[in-house]
């Protein structure tokens, strides 16, 4: 079977998805990342030292569509509350 010639809007918007493919994975991959620094954390301190900057990374990660509001919410909660019962 042939293959279809497509527009050049169509090739366009092929490339646009491709670029915004790619700037959403490296956000949620930066995501993952200060999600696992806090659970990495060897001392309550080290970790409360780096909360307020997670949780400033997963409001971002809301604003830029890549999680939504309640899951941000979630994965903070977690986070307060790993700190406080988890860590010595």
């Amino acid at each position: 079977m042939p293959t279809k010639k497509r527009s050049r809007s169509v090739l366009k918007n092929i490339r646009k998805a491709r670029r915004r493919y790619l700037e959403n994975l490296k956000k949620k991959k930066r995501l993952k990342a200060a999600i696992k620094k806090i659970r990495k954390a060897k001392s309550k301190e080290e970790a409360l030292k780096l909360f307020p900057e997670v949780q400033s990374i997963i409001d971002k990660s809301v604003q830029d569509g890549i999680i939504k509001k309640n899951t941000a919410a979630r994965y903070k909660h977690r986070l307060a509350k790993f700190i406080k019962t988890r860590l010595p």
